[in-house]
């Protein structure tokens, strides 16, 4: 057995060992190679033909149309990474000077002398001056300031509704002064009406933070006087009213009907009426920056559509969701231009709020017109009537920032005129407004 187990192993060893080995020798250890006595010599490497090239080229475009196309966002947050890329490329390329097919007309500097308007201006109903949109605040805040040294009762009547946005604030603050002459009203010989004091929670919270308040209790005969408090040493502040304005309710009632039937005064807008002569340009309006600008309120607007439409640009929408889209993206506009083309041809522009009824533009049209007791119609591109009593605003209709309209008189109107025998006389307007017809350009 043991025999048997030695030839084995000498077996293996044969056949593990490599050349130049014996069979006494360990299996790790190795004879040395032999080195070549001379280096292999490098045969310089030739290109291919060109009929290798024609080869691998056609390869290679066969791969090419192999590949899968990439394939577009999947999930629902890299889709939203995907519009909101492209909605910042948009916005990108359309406030560079070379974009093309938007169709918002661009703002040209006030200087230019193509633009259709010089800008949006406002009248004062206080003193009738024209002035600028970014006057308009400062101006009129002017014109009541000055009011005073007339008619103080009246200046401060118009500070406390005009100088004060917060509406519901003011409306508190007249309630409450309303109350307290309502009390004097009602109990004329009960002292504790006549005073009011100026550290009462109710007035610091109410009256106290309105401008023009302090303006007005003084103008109808409140004093201000340091009067003493009962159980406290150091006397108070309070407005108590004169001998003179108590023997006066009338007086006091008509002050009290004025401050609450009172409205903020507000510039109103000049709509520049102005007559072309008939032209090619009718439909092209170059808008000043006034048509575009935003204000800080509209400018967060916009911000917070702009992250809206991320939103709704990854879900699938409805037609009718889409118009109302748009719509909501039309009432960004504050103004508009309107054109109105006459049957001479002549043109009558005017400045209008977006946000304005056509009510308003048929009564602008009404009141240019020489026979302005007949009906007419106005009609938007494509033949589409505005009827007059439709309660649609201009950005409700598409006639924002800007729209040329057409003028016709009613049908039938015009068929009793020719059945009777007489035409209309193509010139409609007003004669003084004819005489100021100016060259478009």
């Amino acid at each position: 057995m043991k025999k048997f187990f030695q030839e084995i192993k000498a077996d293996i060893k044969f056949k593990s060992a490599g050349p130049g080995q014996k069979l006494t020798d360990s299996v790790g250890e190795k004879a040395p190679k032999e080195k070549s006595q001379q280096p292999a010599l490098r045969q310089p490497r030739q290109g291919p033909t060109d009929e290798a090239q024609m080869a691998a080229a056609a390869a290679l475009a066969r791969l090419e149309q192999k590949q899968p196309r990439s394939r577009g966002p999947t999930s629902q947050d890299s889709i939203r990474n995907q519009v909101r890329k492209e909605l910042q490329a948009e916005a990108t390329s359309s406030c560079s000077p070379d974009a093309t097919g938007t169709k918002i007309p661009e703002a040209k500097e006030e200087g230019s002398g193509h633009l259709a308007v010089t800008g949006v201006y406002f009248i004062c109903p206080l003193t009738g001056a024209t002035i600028r949109r970014d006057q308009r605040d400062t101006r009129i805040k002017e014109a009541i300031t000055s009011h005073f040294t007339t008619d103080p009762v009246g200046a401060s009547i118009m500070k406390i509704h005009t100088f004060n946005r917060d509406r519901e604030r003011v409306k508190l603050g007249v309630d409450t002064i309303a109350k307290y002459l309502d009390n004097i009203h009602l109990h004329p010989e009960e002292e504790k009406y006549r005073k009011i004091k100026l550290q009462n929670k109710v007035f610091q919270e109410r009256i106290n933070c309105l401008e023009g308040t302090h303006e007005f209790l003084e103008a109808i005969g409140f004093q201000r006087l340091l009067l003493p408090v009962p159980d406290q040493e150091a006397p108070e502040e309070f407005y108590v009213l004169s001998e003179a304005a108590l023997a006066q309710p009338e007086s006091l009632e008509r002050h009290k009907e004025q401050l609450v039937g009172a409205q903020p005064v507000r510039a109103q807008l000049d709509r520049q009426r102005r007559v072309f002569r008939p032209s090619s340009l009718a439909a092209q309006f170059d808008l000043p920056a006034d048509f575009f600008n935003l204000s800080a309120e509209e400018l967060k607007r916009e911000q917070r559509l702009r992250s809206e439409a991320v939103e709704r640009l990854s879900v699938l929408r409805t037609k009718a969701m889409r118009e109302k889209e748009e719509q909501r993206e039309l009432r960004k506009y504050t103004y508009t231009l309107l054109r109105v083309r006459l049957p001479d041809g002549c043109l009558l522009q005017g400045t209008f709020y977006a946000r304005e009824r056509l009510s308003a533009l048929y009564q602008f049209v009404r009141e240019s017109l020489l026979c302005d007791w007949l009906p007419f119609e106005l009609l938007a591109s494509g033949g589409h009537k505005l009827a007059e009593d439709d309660n649609v605003a201009f950005n409700e209709c598409g006639l924002v920032p800007s729209a040329l309209l057409t003028f016709s008189w009613d049908a039938a109107v015009l068929e009793d005129i020719r059945a009777a025998g007489t035409e209309l006389d193509s010139s409609v307007l007003k004669p003084e407004l004819l005489e100021a017809t100016e060259k478009l350009s």
